[in-house]
Parts: structure tokens; sequence; C-alpha cells
């Protein structure tokens, strides 16, 4: 089974917009046990941190399945800090997770994980990714 890690826009961008690619990975992927998600308390904590802002309220966050994933997920201890510092230390503890467990990054905002401070972590976009599982499961 293949692992993931999320940032949190990708949680953000499907609970907003259900048709979106980000929506797609976690209900015909995630959800179906195709893709296993990797955390760790940090990381839980920040999904659900963002995802009860009220800002996101409008939307009808949290998400439904915010919960189940979560549950689904392989939560991992917390990681070693992360090496190679990059543009903004929170998401340090995403390329840590992905590190220690060989787990591909998955991102909606590719600079902020540049190539220089990767160490050998596979950075996706959804869109990326969704190509890669849809062309792996052939």
């Amino acid at each position: 089974m293949r692992l993931v890690v999320l940032d949190t826009n990708v949680l953000v961008s499907a609970a907003i917009r259900p048709d979106s690619i980000p929506a797609t990975i976690i209900s015909e992927w995630v959800l179906d046990r195709l893709v296993q998600v990797v955390t760790c308390p940090t990381i839980i904590d920040e999904y659900i941190e963002v995802m009860s802002r009220p800002k996101f309220t409008r939307y009808g966050f949290p998400p439904p399945w915010l919960e189940l994933m979560i549950e689904q997920s392989l939560c991992l201890p917390e990681p070693p800090p992360w090496p190679i510092p990059g543009p903004d230390p929170n998401d340090e503890i995403f390329l840590a997770l992905a590190g220690v467990s060989g787990a591909w990054l998955v991102t909606g905002n590719l600079k902020h994980y540049p190539e220089s401070g990767r160490d050998g972590v596979t950075v996706l976009s959804p869109a990326e990714y969704l190509t890669s599982l849809v062309s792996d499961s052939r």
C-alpha cells in the first residue's frame, strides 16, 4: 500500500471543493483504503485546529470525513526535527514524517518545499499524485 503524508492545505481544498483533485484523493483513494495516510500527533493537532477555524464554518467545517481519515491513518510517534531549514518552519514536520516513514508528501504549496530541502523525500502536487495513483492502478 502506498503511504502518503497530506499537507493541511490538501485537506482544506478537498473540503471546500468536493469536485477537486484533493477531494478525489480523499474520497476515492484514502477513505477507500487504497492509500494509507501517515500522521503524527502534531499533524493531527494541526488538521483539527485548522479545520476548526471560524473562517471555514461557512464550508461546513470540519468536514464529515476528517475524523474517519484520522482514525484510519497510520499514526506514528513524532519524527525527529527536519535537518534542513525551509521557508516555513511549521512545514518541516511534514517533511520529517514523510522522511522517516518513506511516504510521499502531497501539498498544494510546492514552493514551501524547495528541492534543496527535501533530502530525498518525494513531494508532489495533488494533480501529480493523482496521476501517479491512476497510472499505477492500471
